[in-house]
């Protein structure tokens, strides 16, 4: 799908204001935004923009990694920068990250990915200040600041998530929430590692070599770069969470498995204590044959109270040694 916008100013009130506004054809100061684009719209775009090719395939590749690449044509710069998306599979839910590519050519500004970016709404919608198409060094700071948000949006949905899953886990011990744990660690790693490929991309840019710095962007680039290393160090937080959670319960596991192999050893030696004297007196002691000795309670009595004295004996010291 091919968008195409370009900011237009009017009055309003006495004074100057910007809007977003769609457009049809492709014209200077525009800002063309692609998702899963066509064979014919990728064909447009680089014929009314003369891109190199690899600039509009290089980042409908999922493996892609977040750099910064010059044209043979000057003013002619593709970045590439990894952003977090959802990824739905029937109930579960995956995090995970995807690139997406920003082209400045002398003519607009061209964003492309492979799917729909939601974190680009407000920029459709005028919910971002001071936006305008033209000034296309200050949209790729705006969109890269936009990024960084949004890795802090679902670093927070995942600090919650953690949080659920240790709470489930303090009451029971749950394959299933130690699985979503091992999944958010999954995800984690994703975060991790785009997160540190954009820092470099964003290292290249404030050097201004590639890109033309303008000394007004430079507070909102250091702003980018600030948004991008918090997320980066929650980021290996919540990985050190999970990972000392997950340490923890195999910890827990092994403690609780010992405790119940330490219960079960001590009962089954209570219980053979009954088994053996019974076992014993039954097959080797004879017994009296006078009149009237089968039907005498006492004998029975005896031994029953044998088996209730050393059972007894051996529990008492069994507990005595912390195996009950």
């Amino acid at each position: 799908m091919i968008e195409i916008f370009r900011t237009q100013a009017r009055e309003a009130g006495g004074k100057t204001v910007t809007e977003m506004e769609r457009i049809q054809e492709i014209v200077p100061d525009c800002w063309i935004n692609l998702s899963a684009p066509t064979e014919d719209e990728l064909e447009r775009v680089q014929t009314a923009l003369n891109l190199p090719p690899e600039f509009l395939r290089y980042p409908l590749d999922e493996e892609e990694r977040p750099r910064i690449d010059v044209g043979d044509e000057p003013d002619q710069v593709l970045v590439i920068a990894d952003l977090p998306f959802v990824r739905r599979e029937g109930t579960q839910v995956r995090f995970e990250t995807m690139p997406m590519g920003i082209i400045i050519s002398s003519k607009c500004l061209v964003t492309i990915a492979l799917r729909d970016v939601g974190l680009l709404d407000p920029f459709k919608d005028n919910r971002v200040r001071t936006l305008y198409t033209g000034y296309r060094t200050r949209f790729t700071y705006q969109v890269m600041f936009a990024i960084a948000k949004d890795f802090l949006k679902y670093l927070r949905f995942i600090d919650k998530t953690i949080d659920t899953a240790e709470r489930q886990l303090e009451r029971s011990v749950n394959n299933k929430e130690l699985y979503k744990l091992m999944q958010t660690g999954k995800s984690l790693v994703y975060f991790s590692t785009s997160l540190k490929a954009n820092e470099s991309v964003l290292e290249r840019l404030m050097r201004g070599k590639t890109l033309k710095h303008y000394e007004e962007d430079s507070d909102l680039l250091e702003d980018v770069i600030i948004e991008n290393r918090q997320a980066l160090e929650m980021a290996n937080i919540y990985a050190s969470i999970i990972n000392s959670t997950m340490d923890a319960n195999a910890g827990i596991i092994g403690n609780n498995l010992n405790i119940v192999m330490k219960f079960m050893a001590a009962m089954t030696i209570v219980l053979s204590i009954p088994t053996l004297i019974s076992s014993v007196y039954g097959m080797n002691i004879p017994l009296p044959t006078q009149p009237g000795f089968l039907d005498n309670p006492w004998p029975f009595s005896i031994i029953a109270g044998v088996i209730a004295l050393f059972t007894g004996l051996i529990a008492f010291w069994l507990a005595k040694r912390g195996l009950f």
